[in-house]
């Protein structure tokens, strides 16, 4: 039996159109696309024609609770494009998506993840983005780009004080963490300006990964160049002697955002790529989905839209973390209403979540039974059975926002019919569009079942949207209606005006199934400073472990009445959130035990190893 390729290999082997062809055929013209290299581009989006575009329908891809078992979110992504874009060239393709153009809009792998427990995040087998070695490293120097401007506003912010300090800030109320983009636990607490008078004023600091600082957040949720030097502007780095706010826009007689924005400015223009089956992909922004808001940027979202029928986007880890986020933060920063929510999950996930051991999962039901074990099948199927909970609170929580959901089962070789049958069958019973995405091994081939299910399910929530409307004779009745969700479409989980300790407790009641929220002294005291601030109504950005529903990892499956512990809230004033930290989740990461560092190497002609 001859063995399968790696997904190193799948993408070593790919073919890939020069980047300018894959602009041209995305509509891009030559002098809005900057080269880097033969297969990526920076697209400068000043450049494009100023006519109106087409404003594609938006596919949010968001997934269940994470596992060991993998659940290949950001491979279903691009299998979904692909499958999009292969069925609008059939004659049997429905209306809307006949001849139509599907582009996707994903995040840049961090390197913490890379070199980390996690790997690359391309994608993998046949449904990957590419070049896919230089997307994981380095790219196009977006991430560098963002650690410089973020540590250039720290620097600038000491050389204040040490210059005399004329706004008088208090050192010790300093919130702006110094970056890397590596995982490093020894950073995240840290004391500088030891050495004397010459070498600044002492003071203890540390360091966050570069995906889960404030400019980042700013960075993807920006409509471009002038929102982002406001939002750099409105960054809180600290308070006075007297216990006033000091922002990035008040440091230096002109304020740090344009020396930030200055590293910035190419960076913001997002970055075009392809997919192996050849679609266009914007690929831009990075924030983690568990300590930041975990969505590609607010520019790649929106040029895409210019420029395609269909915009395929992915959230970070479960739709309890990045599906959430994405609903309440992303589409209102960004304008955009989501059109659709597809729910990745996979049979040795939900396996997992139904107790059975990792290594039970990995070997797959067919695997025990050759080797004897005639109950293994039953065993399997019952922990399908008992883990599938998890799915259903996740597509129950998606269809919160008003947005219709369809699950996409991406299978995996170790799956057996039955289990897919019955999965299949699950969701027919409790009447959830369903697709089997076979895409690490057929790419955009295996995913156009999925593909034609999604174009189903957004022209029926769009036919009832039309007919709902059609009923209201007076149009202000629409714009009047106390529920948003009276009308079918999308719609945020709160009211904007909520305040924050509410918005905290709708989460974690109506998406986690918490009973209780529970705050530490900090957290109280912050949430005073929030409401004497009038800051008290910003968006949530929860900050959680992405493993479990609840605050504590090792709760799998779908649990509810347990009781969440919030040890601190932080104001990013220039993002416009409030990050809400719980559990132990960390602004730096460490390194595991195991590192895929490890495992990484270089031969004499270039050649990565160990990346993927």
């Amino acid at each position: 039996m001859t063995p399968a390729l790696t997904d190193a290999q799948i993408s070593a082997a790919a073919t890939l159109k020069p980047i300018a062809v894959v602009g041209k055929d995305a509509g891009i013209p030559d002098e809005a696309l900057i080269p880097y290299g033969r297969s990526m581009a920076k697209v400068e989006v000043r450049a494009l024609p100023q006519q109106a575009g087409r404003n594609g329908r938006v596919v949010l891809v968001t997934g269940i609770s994470p596992t060991p078992a993998g659940e290949g979110k950001t491979t279903v992504t691009v299998g979904l494009v692909d499958g999009m874009n292969v069925l609008a060239g059939r004659e049997d393709a429905p209306a809307q998506v006949a001849g139509s153009v599907t582009m996707a809009a994903l995040r840049e792998p961090s390197l913490g993840p890379v070199f980390g427990k996690k790997g690359g995040a391309t994608g993998g087998g046949h449904a990957q983005v590419a070049p896919m070695e230089q997307i994981n490293l380095h790219f196009t120097g977006d991430f560098h780009a963002i650690t410089s401007a973020h540590n250039l506003l720290c620097a600038l912010i000491d050389n204040h004080i040490h210059q005399g300090n004329e706004l008088g800030i208090d050192p010790r109320t300093i919130t702006v963490k110094r970056a890397l983009d590596v995982n490093d636990r020894s950073l995240r607490h840290t004391v500088i300006g030891l050495g004397g008078k010459a070498q600044g004023v002492p003071r203890e600091n540390g360091f966050e990964i570069t995906v889960a600082t404030e400019t980042m957040a700013v960075f993807c949720l920006a409509r471009d160049l002038t929102d982002l030097k406001e939002r750099l502007g409105r960054i809180t780095v600290g308070q006075t002697f007297g216990g006033e706010p000091v922002t990035a826009g008040m440091i230096g007689p002109n304020g740090a955002q344009g020396a930030m924005a200055v590293l910035l400015k190419d960076a913001l223009n997002p970055n075009l790529v392809q997919t192996l089956g050849g679609s266009a992909a914007l690929v831009h922004g990075g924030p983690f989905a568990n300590i930041a808001h975990g969505c590609n940027s607010v520019m790649a979202t929106r040029t895409a839209q210019r420029l395609a029928d269909w915009v395929v986007t992915e959230a970070g880890f479960g739709a309890d973390l990045g599906g959430e986020k994405f609903m309440d933060i992303t589409a209102p920063a960004g304008g955009f209403e989501p059109a659709v929510s597809v729910v990745v999950a996979t049979v040795r996930a939900l396996k997992l979540q139904g107790g059975m051991t990792l290594a039970e999962v990995q070997a797959g039901a067919d695997a025990a039974v050759s080797a004897g074990d005639a109950g293994a099948a039953e065993r399997h199927l019952q922990a399908l059975e008992a883990g599938v909970v998890n799915l259903q609170r996740h597509v129950e929580n998606m269809r919160r926002f008003g947005v219709p959901v369809v699950v996409a089962v991406n299978r995996f070789g170790q799956d057996t019919d039955a289990e897919l049958a019955w999965l299949r069958g699950w969701c027919e019973h409790h009447e959830i569009p369903v697709a089997v995405a076979d895409v690490w091994a057929q790419g955009g081939k295996g995913a156009v079942e999925l593909a034609r299910r999604v174009v189903e399910v957004v022209e029926q929530a769009e036919a009832v949207r039309a007919e709902a409307e059609a009923r209201m004779a007076d149009a202000a009745a629409l714009l009047t209606t106390e529920d948003p969700h009276e009308v079918p479409g999308w719609a945020p989980l709160y009211p904007a005006d909520l305040p924050v300790a509410h918005k905290i407790e709708t989460i974690v009641e109506q998406i986690y199934r918490g009973a209780r929220v529970e705050y530490a002294p900090l957290a109280r005291r912050q949430l005073a400073e929030l409401e004497a601030a009038g800051l008290d109504r910003l968006p949530v950005c929860m900050a959680k472990t992405p493993y479990s529903f609840s605050d504590d990892p090792s709760v799998l499956g779908a649990p509810q009445g347990f009781t969440v512990t919030v040890r601190e809230v932080v104001a990013r004033t220039g993002a416009g959130f409030v990050v809400v930290l719980t559990g132990n989740v960390m602004t730096m990461p460490g390194l595991p035990a195991s590192p895929a560092a490890d495992q990484m190497d270089v031969g004499v002609d270039g050649t990565v190893t160990g990346l993927f």
